[in-house]
C-alpha cells in the first residue's frame, strides 16, 4: 500500500500544483510562394489577427488603463459575451476592448494525473500497490491545450489585468474548469463570479450587473474538487483491484457501477419470468360492453359464459365522476432526454449535444438543469416566450396563459427549466440542422402544455350483474381539451350510454377473453434514465437534496460508457433502442460487492457533497471516508470461485489443466490455466526449452497436455553441438512443472 497524502484538502490548491508541459510538436513552414509563407503559426489552429494585416496596421500607443479578464469555458461563450461588452479586436487566444479582455478554456483544460504519474511502478497495475491514495495531487494539461493554458496564464500575470471573472458554465464543473486553471497559473488577483441561464444578450448584461465575489462559491469548488478526487480514488483502484483479480479490464465506477447493476436486475428479472395465462368473460349487452374480474381457471370462465349467455343483465350501479390532469412542468435535461429517446429515438448524449449547440446559439437556456420551474421574477416574460413557442410549433398560443403554473423560485436551484429563448425566431428556427430543430421544438410543446389549462374529462362507470357475477364498463367524454392540444397526449372519446340504475339489459353475446400476464420491459434509454433519476429514493436521507444515480449533466456520459467499455449494448427490437447487458456486465455485477453496486453509495456521496458546499463537512473527512472504504476494499475482497466461467478470455483453448482441468489457452508470453487460482502455466521461456531450442506451439502443449508427452525433432545437444529426436516429457508436481527427454519409446509428433 503507497500513501501519497499530506491533506488538509491539499491546501486548497494553495501549492499551486505544477504541469509539466508536452513535448513540442515540430512547426512545419510554409512554402514560398504560400499565403501564410513567413508566419510563425503555420500548421496550427489560425486564432490571431494574420501577420501581414498587423504588419500593415498602424501602431497606435496604448493607453495607461486596467482591464478585466474574463474566462469563459467554450470560445464560442467567449465571443458571445465579447460581442456584448464591445470587445471586438481578435488577439492571440482571447479578445479585447472595452476594458475587457475574453479569453476561454476548451473544457477541462487540466484533469488530474493518472496513477504511474506518481510513480512510474504504477504503469504496471498490481495487487500489492492498492489502495493508491495521492499525498499532493497532479494535474496534467493535454499536449492540445497547452497552449491555450499559457495564453491564460500569461494574460492572468499581466499588469494591466486588475481583477478576473469567472465566466465558465454556472455549476459545479465550471466552477472546478475556471479554479483549477487559476490556481496552476499561481495567481492571486481577486475574482468575481458571473451566473447566467441564457446567452441571450439581455441575460449576459444582466448578469455582469449582478456579479458575486468569487469567494461566495469557495464552496462549490470544494465540492467540485471533492467530487473529482473521490472519482479517482474508486475509479483507479476499484478498476484495478477487479482488473487484476479477474485477469482482465473490468471499469468500476461509484455511477457507472449502481447503473449497470440496473439493467442486470432488470434482465434477470425477465428471465425469471414465468407467464401466467387469465380468463375473463366479456359482455356485450345493449351497446355496454362489460368485463368480469380475471380468472386463472379457463373453464371457472367458461362456466360463467354459458351461465350469462341469454340471460338480462342488471345494471347495479352507474357512476360518473369529473377528472382533471394537470399540465406536465417544463422540461430539466433529464425529462427532456427521456422524451427525446421515446418519440425522437435520440439517445440521451446526442440530445444532450443538440442542447449545448442551441444554448451557444442563444436559442435555448442552460441545457444542464436539475429544476422544471422558472424564477418567480420571470413571471412577467412568460408570455413572450409562449409567444415565441407557439411560432415555433405553427399553432395559436393558449387561450389563457398560467404563468403562475411554470413559477416557483423555492424549486429553482443554480438554474431555471428549459425555455426557448426570445432569439429563437421562425427565420432562426428554420436554419437550424433537423436534430436541433427537433429537440427546440420538444421545449417549445412542453412550454405550451405547461401554461395552458388543465385536461378535464368525465368517466362514466357502469356496473352490471349476471350469472352471480359483476362486469364493469367504463366510457370517457373529453369536457376540455387544455394542454393536451398542444402534447399529442390521449384525448379519444369512449362515450358510453347511461342506464338507469335497476333496468335490465338484453345479453347480446357472452364470451371468454385469454390473456397472459407479461413480464417487466428491457430498459430504453427513457426508461433507465428515470430509473436512474429514482434509484434509491426511497432509501435516502430525507434530506438530501439529489437522490438517484449521477446528474442531468453526468447520465448521457454514463450510458455512453458502459456501452462503450462493453457491458451493455443497444439492440433494436421491433420499433424501440434498448439497453442490453453483455456477458461482461453481467459477470461484473456479480462479483462486485454490494456496496459498489447500491445507488445508495452515490445518494450518500452527493448529500456529503452538498453538506462541503455549504461549509457543513471538512472537504478531509469525506475524503478520508473514502480511503478508509476503498482500503478494507482490497483487505478484506475474495475472488469469487468460478471466475474463469465468469470471465472467459475468448482465446482458443488448448487442452486442460493437468492441475484442476480448467481450461489452458495461449497468451503471448506461453500457454496458461484460465483458472485465476490456479498457477499452472508452460512458459514459452523457459531456460530448458530454450538451451535446446525447442520451440513450444499449439500442436505440442496440446500434445503434453493429453498425454504428458510428445515426439520433437531436431533438438539441439549442449555438448555435441548436433541435432537428434527424442520424446519430450511434461512433469507437474502441482506446484511446478518440468520438461525432461525419453529416449526410450517411440513417439508421435
Amino acid at each position: 500500500m503507497t500513501w501519497f497524502t499530506d491533506s488538509p484538502f491539499e491546501r486548497m490548491m494553495r501549492e499551486v500544483p505544477k504541469a509539466q508541459p508536452p513535448e513540442p510538436v515540430p512547426q512545419k513552414a510554409a512554402p514560398k510562394g504560400h499565403p501564410c509563407y513567413g508566419c510563425g503559426q503555420y500548421g496550427a489552429i489560425c486564432v490571431r489577427p494574420c501577420y501581414r494585416d498587423r504588419e500593415n496596421t498602424p501602431t497606435t500607443k496604448k493607453e495607461n488603463k486596467m482591464y478585466q479578464l474574463i474566462i469563459a469555458e467554450k470560445p464560442s461563450v467567449a465571443q458571445s459575451i465579447a460581442a456584448v461588452l464591445g470587445a471586438k479586436r481578435r488577439e492571440n487566444g482571447y479578445l479585447e476592448g472595452s476594458g475587457y479582455l475574453v479569453s476561454w478554456c476548451f473544457g477541462h483544460l487540466a484533469e488530474l494525473a493518472s496513477a504511474e504519474t506518481y510513480d512510474e511502478a504504477y504503469a504496471k497495475w498490481r495487487y500489492e500497490d492498492l489502495p493508491i491514495v495521492p499525498f499532493s495531487w497532479r494535474w496534467k494539461i493535454s499536449r492540445d491545450k497547452w497552449t491555450q493554458f499559457e495564453i491564460l496564464k500569461t494574460l492572468l500575470h499581466r499588469e494591466d489585468v486588475g481583477s478576473v471573472i469567472n465566466a465558465c458554465d454556472a455549476g459545479r464543473e465550471g466552477e472546478l474548469i475556471f479554479r483549477t486553471v487559476y490556481c496552476m497559473a499561481g495567481c492571486t488577483k481577486p475574482t468575481q463570479r458571473l451566473w447566467i441561464s441564457s446567452m441571450e444578450d439581455d441575460a449576459i448584461r444582466s448578469g455582469f450587473q449582478n456579479l458575486r465575489p468569487g469567494s461566495d462559491y469557495d464552496g462549490l469548488h470544494q465540492s467540485a474538487l471533492c467530487r473529482a478526487k473521490a472519482d479517482w480514488l474508486v475509479g483507479i483502484n476499484a478498476t484495478r483491484l477487479f482488473s487484476v483479480l479477474y485477469h482482465r479490464t473490468l471499469n468500476v465506477g461509484r455511477v457507472l457501477s449502481p447503473t449497470l447493476a440496473l439493467l442486470v436486475q432488470r434482465e434477470a428479472e425477465i428471465g425469471a419470468f414465468r407467464a401466467e395465462p387469465f380468463y375473463t368473460v366479456q359482455l356485450d349487452c345493449g351497446g355496454v360492453s362489460a368485463v368480469s374480474e380475471k380468472f386463472k381457471d379457463k373453464a371457472a370462465a367458461m362456466q360463467l359464459a354459458d351461465a350469462c349467455a341469454g340471460q338480462t343483465a342488471v345494471v347495479k350501479c352507474v357512476k360518473q365522476k369529473e377528472r382533471t390532469e394537470k399540465p406536465p412542468a417544463l422540461y430539466d435535461l433529464t425529462t427532456l432526454q427521456r422524451d427525446a429517446n421515446r418519440i425522437l429515438g435520440y439517445t440521451a448524449q446526442q440530445t444532450l449535444d443538440y442542447l449545448q449547440a442551441l444554448y451557444e446559439k442563444k436559442l435555448c437556456t442552460y441545457p444542464r438543469t436539475d429544476a422544471r420551474y422558472l424564477t418567480d421574477d420571470m413571471q412577467s416574460s412568460v408570455a413572450s416566450y409562449v409567444a415565441v413557442a407557439a411560432e415555433l410549433c405553427e399553432t395559436p398560443q393558449p387561450e389563457a396563459i398560467h404563468a403562475e403554473q411554470v413559477c416557483n423560485s423555492k424549486k429553482v436551484s443554480d438554474h431555471h427549466a428549459l425555455i426557448p429563448t426570445a432569439n429563437a425566431t421562425k427565420a432562426a428556427f428554420l436554419d437550424l440542422p433537423l436534430g436541433e430543430r427537433e429537440v427546440l421544438r420538444l421545449v417549445a410543446k412542453q412550454l405550451l402544455c405547461a401554461v395552458s389549462d388543465a385536461h378535464r374529462y368525465s368517466e362514466t362507470t357502469v356496473t352490471l350483474s349476471c350469472g352471480g357475477q359483476e362486469f364493469t364498463a367504463k366510457g370517457k367524454t373529453v369536457l376540455q381539451t387544455g394542454w393536451k392540444q398542444y402534447s399529442g397526449g390521449e384525448t379519444v372519446e369512449t362515450p358510453l350510454p347511461e342506464p338507469t340504475e335497476g333496468s335490465a339489459l338484453p345479453m347480446d353475446a357472452a364470451s371468454v377473453k385469454e390473456g397472459k400476464t407479461t413480464p417487466p420491459k428491457h430498459y430504453t434509454e427513457d426508461t433507465l434514465l428515470a430509473a436512474m433519476e429514482n434509484a434509491g429514493a426511497k432509501d435516502a436521507p430525507e434530506d438530501a437534496e439529489r437522490r438517484g444515480l449521477g446528474t442531468p449533466a453526468t447520465r448521457a456520459a454514463i450510458l455512453e460508457k458502459l456501452v462503450s467499455a462493453g457491458f451493455a449494448e443497444r439492440k433494436k427490437l421491433k420499433k424501440a433502442v434498448y439497453l442490453i447487458p453483455t456477458q461482461i456486465g453481467n459477470s461484473l455485477i456479480t462479483v462486485l460487492p454490494e456496496q459498489l453496486q447500491s445507488p445508495l453509495l452515490t445518494a450518500e456521496w452527493e448529500h456529503k457533497l452538498k453538506q462541503v458546499e455549504r461549509g457543513e463537512l471538512d472537504a478531509d473527512a469525506f475524503l478520508g471516508g473514502i480511503t478508509a472504504m476503498l482500503t478494507e476494499l482490497t483487505r478484506s475482497y475474495r475472488v469469487v470461485p468460478g471466475a474463469e466461467v465468469l470471465f472467459p478470455s475468448g482465446r482458443e483453448v488448448i487442452g486442460r489443466c493437468p492441475r484442476c482441468g480448467s481450461d489452458v489457452t495461449e497468451s503471448k508470453k506461453g500457454f496458461f490455466c484460465e483458472r485465476s487460482d490456479c498457477k499452472f502455466g508452460l512458459w514459452r521461456d523457459n531456460k530448458f526449452l530454450t538451451a535446446k531450442r525447442i520451440t513450444l506451439d499449439k500442436q505440442m502443449v496440446a500434445a503434453l497436455l493429453e498425454r504428458g508427452r510428445v515426439r520433437v525433432d531436431d533438438v539441439y545437444s549442449e555438448k555435441t553441438g548436433k541435432r537428434f529426436s527424442t520424446d519430450l516429457l511434461l512433469e507437474d508436481d502441482g506446484v511446478r512443472s518440468s520438461y525432461r527427454f525419453d529416449f526410450g519409446k517411440e513417439g508421435t509428433k
